[in-house]
């Protein structure tokens, strides 16, 4: 498997052209957790927004996909209209969906959207917004610098 790793200042480029796309306004903002976690932080104070959660997945161990994807610590989003997504990456796809069912279920009158930095076409699910599409292992600066 090619690995290529992604550098912070690559990553702000990335995030800028992210907002760049992003024509919508936004509540409240939930990272996927953890790769989602950097990119909501800093959408939160692009955009002025406070209301800043994580959602936990586990999907994968290490480069492993798991059989399925676990979500837990799920936000409270009653005061939500329209909430967020954020990850680093739709790969497979099936950590969105399972993040989107799961608070789909809770709020179901709440309206969801994604994105992400990459995005991998053969994913269930393409996000509202993303920028790149992946073709390699990522291996992401936040994963990797202090290793």
């Amino acid at each position: 498997m090619i690995k290529v790793y992604y550098p912070y200042g690559e990553f702000l480029d990335d995030l800028k052209t992210l907002t760049e796309q992003i024509d919508q306004e936004f509540d409240a903002i939930v990272a996927i957790a953890r790769g989602g976690l950097g990119i909501a932080m800093m959408l939160g104070e692009y955009y002025d927004i406070r209301e800043v959660y994580a959602i936990n997945t586990i999907g994968y161990e290490g480069s492993q996909k798991l059989d399925e994807v676990k979500v837990f610590n799920i936000p409270n989003l009653v005061n939500a209209k329209r909430v967020l997504i954020v990850d680093d990456i739709v790969d497979s796809g099936d950590t969105l969906v399972e993040v989107l069912k799961t608070l789909q279920d809770s709020y179901s009158d709440v309206s969801f959207f994604s994105a992400s930095i990459f995005y991998k076409p053969t994913a269930s699910i393409e996000p509202t917004w993303w920028v790149k599409e992946a073709t390699e292992w990522i291996e992401f600066f936040w994963s990797e610098d202090l290793s």
